[in-house]
């Protein structure tokens, strides 16, 4: 009888790197996956689906207006307990840092389950940053029997806490993976991506993390602004995150700049799409740290910290966190020195080249034994 493997997918991130993993188990005849979707991010997860050709098994629809992390992990937590109850499962598999990676491997040790953790290892040292998202990995580590982390730093950092060695495997990182399957996808880019006169440069901003809200956030729209002012050359363009904290400083600040492009979220392939044709990146997304480099575009990170530092040390990331003048400083630079600029696109991505999967499913099945 073929292995059943319970994927917990939550938010947008989790879908695109969990995708590729779960497009291997099914190509392998003795692994049946089941999809459990939380109902986060409702319309984003539904265009991931859509992109990779995937259809959730089971829907828990968690999500209500307003809700706080507490009621959110109440409704997971008690609809992934309906699951087990009905579902016979042999290994649950989750990715990542949400809240969703950590309850459903919360779920699975409850159910005397083992767990597989995607994307572990992960370690900024500051419970508080990023908020909640440090805790969530950290408390999956510790539920979980199998973990993956995407370099070795972040194996190191397992070892560090007491996980044995035989539980790791190194495989890079899965986004690498759906980055590649995703750049062969046939796709007509959206013209929400504006078209660039010549001798123009594209930037590229998203920004979201709960740390920054408020007067971090200002800061760092008070230097995108100044940049655009500063270069002539230069357009924005922004995709704005969902959650109301962010659009209404959004609108106040940047709003009415002739080249600053504000718009709603972009599907998956677009925003591939605008990477791609981007010059500079700037961006608080832990996906964007990872994705980048591949496409061989330097990212101004907007944080204060980075729990992928294999990326600073190979020179693709820098932090600037939400100084407003550090942010000027480091984005004058690219865009005014080629030196700077090639400094930062010379060398390979250290976060995979595309067979994490194959990795992590042979891992699995070894782990479980044979398969009919």
């Amino acid at each position: 009888m073929a292995k059943r493997l319970l994927f917990v997918l939550g938010t947008r991130p989790e879908i695109i790197k969990l995708a590729p993993v779960i497009r291997q188990a099914k190509a392998h005849g003795g692994l049946a996956p089941v999809l459990v979707h939380t109902g986060q991010h409702r319309e984003l997860a539904d265009e991931m689906f859509a992109v990779f050709g995937l259809r959730p098994d089971i829907d828990l629809a968690v999500m209500e207006p307003n809700q706080t992390l507490f009621t959110v992990s109440a409704r997971i937590l008690e609809g992934l307990a309906g699951v087990f109850r009905k579902e016979a499962i042999d290994l649950v598999v989750v990715q990542g840092d949400t809240t969703s990676a950590f309850l459903g491997a919360l779920a699975g040790y409850y159910s005397r389950v083992p767990v597989a953790h995607v994307e572990a290892g992960l370690r900024t040292n500051d419970k508080f940053s990023p908020y909640p998202e440090e805790m969530n990995r950290r408390l999956a580590g510790t539920l979980a029997d199998l973990h993956f982390p995407p370099t070795a730093r972040a194996r190191q950092n397992l070892l560090r806490e007491g996980v044995a060695d035989r539980r790791i495997l190194v495989t890079g990182n899965t986004v690498i993976d759906a980055l590649l399957w995703a750049l062969d996808l046939p796709h007509t880019p959206s013209p929400t991506i504006p078209t660039l006169g010549e001798g123009e440069r594209l930037a590229l901003v998203t920004t979201h993390r709960r740390e920054s809200f408020g007067e971090p956030q200002i800061r760092v729209f008070t230097a995108l602004r100044e940049l655009a002012d500063r270069f002539p050359d230069l357009r924005l363009l922004f995709p704005v995150h969902p959650n109301p904290n962010v659009r209404e400083q959004v609108g106040k600040h940047l709003g009415n700049h002739p080249r600053i492009h504000l718009c709603a979220p972009l599907g998956y392939l677009d925003f591939l799409h605008a990477m791609k044709r981007s010059f500079l990146i700037l961006s608080d997304s832990g996906g964007v740290q990872e994705e980048a480099p591949t496409l061989k575009k330097p990212v101004l990170v907007l944080r204060d910290v980075t729990e992928r530092p294999e990326g600073l040390e190979s020179g693709a990331l820098k932090l600037v966190g939400t100084d407003e003048q550090k942010i000027l400083t480091e984005a004058t630079a690219l865009l005014s020195d080629p030196a700077a600029y090639a400094a930062m696109t010379r060398n390979p991505n250290p976060y995979g080249d595309g067979k994490a999967s194959e990795l992590i499913i042979d891992r699995i099945l070894t782990f479980l034994g044979p398969t009919a």
